[in-house]
C-alpha cells in the first residue's frame, strides 16, 4: 500500500509543550480565504486563491493552486476507499487529477483544529521554497473556504516505518544495502535543509514514518509542518514549545525547548538505529529498560561488547560485520546525549556515502569465508572505528577523511564521558 505524508499519523507518540517565546527568524504567511504570495528562490510563488483554480497544466516548480471540488474528484469525494491514512492533523487520500492523470497524495487538515492551520501555513511555505529529490514534492494546496488542502507526489513504497515494522505477509524485509541506502538519501535530505537551503531549516520531526519511499526505495523526507527556521544572529539555538515524537526528541531538547541543528542529528542517529536493529524507537510492549531504543542501545554501543547482537534478526547472515560495525558507530555517535559531541550532517553523509560504495555481496562473502574461515569477533576490534581493510591502500579519499573525523570524535565523546 502505497503512503503519504500527513501530521502526526504515527504510531510513536507525539509531544505537545507550552509556548515559549520564540528567538531567531520568523515567518508569518497571513491566510484567510487563501495564501498569501511567498517567494522562493527560482521565483515560484504562490498564488492567492480565488473562487475557481483553472485546469492549467502543472508546473513542477511552483506549487499550484487548486479548488475544492478538483480534490474532490480526484480523491472519489474523499472515499474511503482512497483513504491511506489518519492522523491527529487529517487524512491522507490517494488520488488521480482529472486535469494530468498523475497519482498524488491529498492530505485534508482537520478544520476544527488551530495546529492544523499554523502546520498547514508552514508546509506550504517550506516546500515551496525547498526542492531536493530526497524531499517529497509539494505539488499544490486548497485554501478554500475553512478548507485546507495540501497536494503531494505520491510515494508508491510506502514508509520506511511500515518496512520495518508494519510488514504485510507479501512483503519482503528489507536487505542490508537498501537500508543503507535509504539512510544515506535521508541523510542527504537532511544535508540539504542544515547547509544549503537559506537560510538553514531545522527539521525537528525526522522519524521512520516521516521518510517515504519511492521507486526504487528512493527516500524522501516528509511533513514539514514542524519544521523551523535555524538560529540568526548571534543565537546558538532556538526557542520553541516541544514538539515531535517520543523516542526521537533529543534530550536537550526535551528538557529545554532549545532546538538546534545537533537535535536533527539525534533524530537521525534513532532512525539509523531502527534500519540496523529492525526495532521501534519507543516500543511499549518491551521491557521498561529496552522501551527507547537509544537508551537501550547507547551503554552496548558505549561498551563495545557484542554489539553485533544489535542486528535486526532477519539480517543475519545477510550483511557485512565490518559494515555494520560502522554503521553502529555512525549510530552511535548521533545519539550521544551531549549534543556537543554529535557529528555534523556532513560528516554523517561522508560515512554513510562510503558505507553506500562498499555494498555487501553473498557471493564476495562466500568467498571470503572459504579462505579465512568465518569472521571473529573481537570486543577490541567492534570498538575501532576503522578496521585494517579500512586503513588499507585501497581506501578513497573520502573515507580517509571519514576515519579521521570519526576517530576524533570518537575521542571527543570517550572524554567526555569520563568526565561526566
Amino acid at each position: 500500500m502505497g503512503f503519504c505524508p500527513c501530521f502526526g499519523w504515527t504510531k510513536g507518540k507525539k509531544l505537545k509543550g507550552d509556548d515559549k517565546k520564540e528567538h531567531g527568524r520568523k515567518c508569518k504567511p497571513q491566510l484567510s480565504s487563501g495564501v498569501g504570495s511567498v517567494r522562493s528562490k527560482g521565483n515560484a510563488g504562490l498564488r492567492r486563491e480565488s473562487s475557481g483554480a483553472t485546469d492549467e497544466p502543472i508546473d513542477g516548480n511552483k506549487a499550484h493552486t487548486f479548488n475544492y471540488q478538483q480534490l474532490a474528484n480526484a480523491t472519489k469525494n474523499f472515499s474511503k476507499e482512497s483513504l491511506v491514512g489518519q492522523g491527529g492533523f487529517g487524512a491522507v487520500y490517494k488520488g488521480h487529477l482529472e486535469s494530468t492523470g498523475q497519482v498524488v497524495a491529498v492530505k485534508q487538515l482537520d478544520k476544527t483544529g488551530l495546529q492544523g492551520e499554523k502546520e498547514f501555513l508552514v508546509e506550504v511555505l517550506m516546500l515551496s521554497l525547498l526542492r531536493h529529490h530526497n524531499l517529497v514534492s509539494l505539488i499544490g494546496y486548497c485554501a478554500e473556504g475553512d478548507q485546507r488542502l495540501l497536494v503531494y507526489e505520491y510515494m508508491q513504497q510506502g514508509s520506511l516505518e511500515d518496512h520495518l515494522h508494519y510488514l504485510t505477509p507479501d512483503q519482503k524485509p528489507l536487505d542490508w544495502n537498501t537500508r543503507m541506502a535509504i539512510a544515506a538519501g535521508a541523510a542527504k535530505g537532511l544535508e540539504y535543509l542544515h547547509t544549503e537551503a537559506n537560510p538553514p531549516v531545522i527539521y525537528r520531526d525526522l522519524k521512520s514514518s516521516n521518510i517515504l519511499l519511492g521507486e526504487g526505495f528512493n527516500p524522501k523526507l516528509s511533513d514539514f509542518g514542524l519544521a523551523k527556521f535555524g538560529p540568526s544572529g548571534d543565537k546558538s539555538y532556538v526557542s520553541t514549545r516541544i514538539m515531535g515524537t517520543h523516542g526521537y526528541c533529543a534530550p536537550e531538547y526535551l528538557n529545554s525547548g532549545k532546538l538546534t541543528m545537533k537535535s536533527d542529528i539525534f533524530s537521525f542517529g534513532v532512525v539509523l538505529l531502527e534500519l540496523i536493529t529492525g526495532r521501534k524507537a519507543l516500543d511499549d510492549s518491551r521491557a521498561r529498560e529496552e522501551r527507547f531504543l537509544a537508551d537501550w542501545a547507547r551503554p552496548m554501543l558505549r561498551d563495545g561488547m557484542n554489539i553485533l547482537s544489535l542486528a535486526d534478526p532477519l539480517l543475519k547472515g545477510h550483511s557485512s560485520r565490518s559494515t555494520m560495525k560502522k554503521a553502529l558507530e555512525v549510530a552511535f555517535l548521533c545519539i550521544q546525549e551531549n549534543a556537543n559531541c554529535r557529528p555534523s550532517i556532513r560528516d554523517i553523509v561522508l560515512a554513510l556515502d562510503y558505507l553506500t560504495s562498499h555494498p555487501y555481496s553473498a557471493h564476495e562473502a562466500a568467498k571470503r569465508v572459504s579462505v579465512k574461515g568465518p569472521e571473529n569477533e573481537s570486543p577490541k576490534e567492534t570498538t575501532r572505528m576503522l578496521d585494517r581493510d579500512f586503513n588499507r591502500e585501497r581506501a578513497v579519499a573520502e573515507a580517509k577523511m571519514w576515519g579521521e573525523s570519526w576517530r576524533d570524535k570518537r575521542l571527543q565523546s570517550a572524554e567526555n564521558a569520563s568526565d561526566a
